[in-house]
């Protein structure tokens, strides 16, 4: 049994106890104990009826409120579970990835991190488990005689890109980029 019941099972206790008390009070009216006064009397067990009624209502209040919060409570623990993050790279050692005649999406070879599974090692795409900012960062690593070229799609619309041409006097490019995506 929760602490809820209980705590309502004990209250409907006390006002069954408390209307049988006024029930007996009452019926005792025409007593001898009872004086001319017993009307007054029988007006304060109806004012601490009143009283007690308004009490269980604020008592029902509150425990709405309480549950609210506990469901908000929960809610925020859930989003800081949800937490997301992916580190990949494309090659391994001195295996290579391309050169690719058509813009193809990358699947990454070795996944290092991949925190609440948002990103598919086998589609090689990324997709957002949770609303929210997500930071992007690609860099490449080509020899001078290749083209080398990454492209940061945000589903079929191109967000950034780092690119350098083909060079023969060149040993090797770099390059890289960065955005912040609303997902």
């Amino acid at each position: 049994m929760s602490e809820v019941e209980s705590t309502w099972k004990m209250k409907f206790t006390i006002l069954l106890f408390v209307s049988l008390f006024c029930g007996l009070i009452l019926a005792q009216e025409d007593g001898p104990e009872i004086e001319k006064t017993s009307g007054t009397q029988s007006c304060d067990m109806c004012d601490l009826l009143k009283e007690f009624g308004a009490l269980r209502e604020k008592v029902g209040v509150m425990e709405t409120r309480l549950k609210d919060s506990e469901n908000q409570i929960l809610e925020l623990k859930k989003k800081e579970r949800t937490k997301v993050m992916f580190s990949a790279a494309a090659g391994e050692g001195d295996k290579s990835i391309g050169p690719f005649n058509t813009d193809t999406t990358l699947i990454y070879r070795r996944v290092i991190t991949n925190i609440g599974g948002a990103y598919s090692p086998s589609t090689g795409i990324f997709t957002a488990p949770v609303a929210g900012v997500y930071y992007f960062t690609i860099f490449y690593h080509a020899g001078g005689e290749k083209e080398g070229k990454l492209l940061l799609y945000k589903n079929n619309d191109m967000v950034v890109m780092t690119h350098d041409q083909c060079s023969d006097s060149d040993g090797a490019d770099n390059g890289g980029n960065a955005a912040f995506l609303q997902l």
